[in-house]
């Protein structure tokens, strides 16, 4: 009972307008991230394309930052009941009030400072706006409601940029044990735990945790890339392109898997496994996850959750040891492996450490496609 109570809770959890809203405005604003870095690196004049390239990453997260505030506000408004058109210019105008101005010479310069930091702020500012305009309204009218949250949240934003005050420079204190915490293999295994965990119960994991992890991780990802962009060794180990080495295929380890059951004796499973193969190859196994399925599989749970925790330690211990070079850049999971790891870390060594995760994800996962085979045949003997 109480087993099942908890996932009750851990999906409405899931399903409140605040947590769907960022799951949904968070992929779209990458876009903000990948015309700020052509933009940034057409407006530097002179230099090799990947330094300009490594530069012009600071910056471009000022661009994301600025496209999920108004993604995030847009699409929460909507959930909650609130005018987008009444939120939007309030939502802009405290996220630019809040803005670091004090650390900045020029636009570009702005944007730098802001960094991974703006995703925080965007999040900040898009929920609380939204939230005061929901209260105020239904208190006090459409009109006097709207009027009242206006002053409000512009009125405090104004009076913290009068004083020198900026939200995001408090934002950088209050996320800075976060980081701490991150960068570390305790942090890389819970997450890897916690995602594979609610995935087995049928919770999208990722997507539950990206409001919180991602962010960090994103800052942590920012971090090593302007420090390689500087010529210094890349402080982290753990960032966003880390995953890629831990989950190859999608969560759960599942490209291992999918090759396994192509060769399954169940018809059933070999159509699965060739009809998934291709998301797979792009880390999205979502139809792989339905389709066979792996939510609450009593013979595959297992080996869904243990493969990664086994490669986590691999990839973190291998990076430590410097045997593979630390990612550098942040790479979408969807490029497909192994060009996305070579991409992100800039190490040919890569390619031999996902070559051996995916070698030990099908060791683990071998005898436990055995046993769902042998069930299999069973149900339909």
């Amino acid at each position: 009972m109480r087993s099942g109570t908890a996932v009750a809770r851990l999906r409405a959890f899931a399903a409140v307008p605040e947590m769907v809203a960022i799951r949904t405005a968070l992929p779209y604003s990458f876009v903000g991230l990948v015309l700020g870095i052509a933009t940034f690196v057409a407006l530097q004049p002179s230099g090799e394309f990947l330094q300009k390239f490594y530069r012009a990453f600071a910056p471009a997260f000022g661009i994301m930052a600025a496209l999920l505030l108004v993604l995030l506000t847009i699409d929460l408004a909507k959930r909650r009941n609130v005018p987008p058109a009444a939120a939007l210019p309030i939502a802009c105008a405290v996220f630019l009030l809040s803005l670091p101005y004090r650390h900045a010479s020029s636009p570009v310069a702005l944007l730098r400072a802001l960094g991974t930091s703006g995703l925080f702020l965007a999040i900040v500012v898009a929920i609380a706006v939204v939230a005061l305009l929901a209260v105020s309204r239904a208190r006090l009218g459409s009109a006097g409601g709207t009027f009242v949250a206006a002053s409000l949240a512009v009125g405090v934003a104004a009076l913290l940029f009068f004083f020198g005050i900026s939200l995001t420079e408090w934002l950088d204190v209050a996320i800075a044990p976060l980081g701490t915490l991150g960068d570390s293999l305790a942090a890389l295994l819970v997450i890897t735990l916690v995602e594979t965990l609610l995935w087995t119960i049928g919770i999208h994991g990722p997507a539950l945790l990206a409001a919180v992890v991602l962010p960090v991780y994103l800052q942590l990802q920012f971090e090593n890339t302007e420090a390689m962009a500087h010529g210094l060794p890349l402080p982290h180990v753990v960032t966003v392109s880390t995953f890629l080495f831990v989950f190859p295929g999608g969560a759960g380890a599942t490209l291992p898997l999918v090759l396994l059951l192509l060769r399954n004796k169940i018809k059933r499973a070999r159509q699965v496994a060739l009809a998934t193969l291709v998301p797979t190859l792009f880390n999205a196994n979502e139809p792989l996850m339905f389709g066979l399925p792996l939510v609450s599989n009593p013979y595959l749970s297992v080996p869904f959750v243990l493969a990664p925790l086994v490669l986590a330690l691999v990839t973190w211990f291998a990076m430590h040891l410097g045997l593979v070079a630390r990612p550098a850049l942040y790479i979408p999971s969807s490029v497909p492996l192994p060009i996305s790891v070579v991409l992100a870390t800039k190490d040919w060594r890569a390619v031999v450490l996902i070559a051996i995760n995916v070698g030990l994800a099908a060791a683990i996962y071998a005898p436990f496609v055995r046993l769902f085979e042998r069930h299999e045949a069973a149900e339909t003997a």
